[in-house]
C-alpha cells in the first residue's frame, strides 16, 4: 500500500497522537489521530476492527495497545499519516530529583508471592502459574519529556522500542505508553503466523563468570523450564484451532537483553483462513498469556487482582498494529512505563510457580526494572546513575 508520509510542522495534537513500533519486521511509526476504533474489550476487538475495514477511508492502518484486562477498553486508532522521519536519537538523561515511591513495597510485594504459592499449593481453580507484578511511581520536579525518554529506551538490541498514545489525564495531558519489549504476542503476514514467548528469566551480571552461572542455571532449572513450558502450551492450545501447520521445537532457547536472560521458543504456523483471520483476532485470542497473567487464565487473572493492589492498566498488555488486509504485528508491553506530565509508573513481574522463592522473584522484578531506570537516569531508590543511560 502507498501511504503519503507527514509533513514537517504538523500540529502537536497530531505529534501527541504519534506512535512508534520499531520492530524487525517493520518500523512504524505515524503521526495524528485520523478516527478511533470504537473502545471495548478484547472478545469484541476482531469484529470491530472487521467493521472499521469495511468502511475506512484515509491510511488503511489501525495501530495502539490493548490493556491486560481483558473486560477493560483498548486504545486503538487510524493514524493521519505514516511518518518519514527517523527515530530521535537519544539524548542526555534528564536531571533533577525524583521521588520514586513503590506500589507495593519489596516486602509488600514478598508477602504476595508467599500468598500466591500457599494459593497454587492448594491447586485452587487448577492454577500452576500465576505472574505477580509490582510498580514503581516516579514523580519528577517538572514535566517528562515523552519522545526524549523513547528514544532513550530504544538501545537495547534483544528488545522492541514502542511509545503508543493512551488518550487524555483528566488535566488534559496525554498518557502514553512507553517501553522496550522483548517478546512478541503475534506476527501475521499472509498465512504465516509467528510468536515468540518467553517465561523462566535470569539477572546477567557485568562480570563474565557470574554471567555465565546464571545463563547456566536458567537452562538447569527445572522451575524456570516448567514456567515456559506452560506458556508455549497455552499458545500452541490456543493458535491450534486457527492453523493447519503449527510447530515449536522441543527446548526453548536462550534469549538476551541488557539485563535479562530469558527461555524463549519460536513457535510458527500457517493459517486455515488467512482472509478471515486479522492479527488483531490472533493478539485478542492469545492475550493475556501465561508468560504475564499465569495458567489457566481466568483463575490467575483474579488472583492478580487479589493481590497486587493496584490496577495494571496497560502493562503487560499488548501494543502493535494492524492493516486492511489482516496483517500485522502485535508485542507484550513489557519493560514499559506509562507517562503523564510529570509522573511515570514504572512496572515488572515475575512468574510464581511451585519453587519459587519469594526473594528471588522481588530480585527478578528489580533486575527487570533496569531497563526503564536506565532511561530515566536513576536507580530504584531515585538515586542518579553515574553512568547515565
Amino acid at each position: 500500500m502507498k501511504i503519503d508520509a507527514i509533513e514537517d510542522g504538523e500540529s502537536a495534537e497530531a505529534l501527541a497522537w504519534a506512535f512508534t513500533l520499531a520492530a524487525p519486521e517493520r518500523r512504524l511509526l505515524t503521526q495524528g489521530l485520523a478516527r478511533r476504533l470504537e473502545p471495548g474489550p478484547a472478545h469484541t476487538l476482531a469484529e470491530r476492527v472487521r467493521e472499521f475495514f469495511r468502511t475506512a477511508e484515509g491510511v488503511p492502518l489501525l495501530v495502539g495497545a490493548l490493556p491486560f484486562d481483558r473486560q477493560a477498553d483498548d486504545v486503538i486508532f487510524q493514524p493521519a499519516a505514516v511518518a518519514n522521519a527517523p527515530l530521535a536519537a537519544p539524548g542526555p538523561t534528564p536531571v533533577g530529583r525524583w521521588r520514586v515511591t513503590p506500589e507495593p513495597g519489596v516486602e509488600a510485594y514478598k508477602q504476595g508471592v508467599a500468598r500466591a504459592l500457599n494459593v497454587l499449593a492448594t491447586n485452587a481453580g487448577g492454577m500452576d502459574k500465576v505472574v505477580l507484578s509490582r510498580s514503581l511511581v516516579l514523580d519528577a520536579e517538572g514535566p517528562i519529556d515523552a519522545e526524549a525518554l523513547a528514544a532513550r529506551v530504544g538501545g537495547d538490541p534483544g528488545a522492541v522500542r514502542f511509545s503508543t498514545p493512551l488518550g487524555r489525564a483528566p488535566d488534559g495531558t496525554m498518557r502514553r505508553l512507553i517501553g522496550a519489549s522483548p517478546e512478541l504476542l503475534v506476527s501475521r503476514v499472509g498465512d504465516k503466523v509467528v510468536s515468540h514467548p518467553l517465561a523462566g528469566s535470569a539477572r546477567r551480571s557485568d562480570d563474565e563468570a557470574r554471567d555465565v552461572a546464571a545463563r547456566a542455571g536458567l537452562v538447569q532449572s527445572d522451575k524456570e523450564q516448567r514456567e515456559h513450558a506452560l506458556v508455549v502450551e497455552a499458545i500452541l492450545d490456543t493458535l491450534a484451532p486457527y492453523c493447519r501447520e503449527l510447530s515449536a521445537p522441543g527446548a526453548p532457547d536462550l534469549i538476551s537483553t541488557r539485563t535479562m536472560w530469558h527461555l524463549g521458543t519460536w513457535i510458527k504456523g500457517r493459517l486455515k483462513r488467512p482472509d478471515e483471520v486479522s492479527s488483531a483476532e490472533l493478539a485478542a485470542a492469545l492475550h493475556p498469556t501465561p508468560a504475564v497473567a499465569g495458567s489457566p487464565r481466568d483463575a490467575a487473572t483474579q488472583l492478580i487482582h487479589d493481590l497486587e493492589g493496584y490496577d495494571r492498566g496497560f502493562y503487560a498488555g499488548t501494543v502493535g498494529w494492524t492493516d486492511a488486509a489482516g496483517d500485522g504485528v502485535w508485542y507484550l508491553s513489557l519493560r514499559c512505563a506509562e507517562v503523564a506530565g510529570s509522573r511515570a509508573r514504572l512496572y515488572a513481574g515475575a512468574g510464581i510457580v511451585e519453587g519459587s522463592i519469594p526473594e528471588s522473584e522481588a530480585a527478578e522484578t528489580s533486575a527487570k526494572f533496569q531497563a526503564m531506570l536506565r532511561a530515566f537516569g536513576i536507580d530504584e531508590a531515585g538515586q542518579r546513575l553515574d553512568h547515565g543511560a
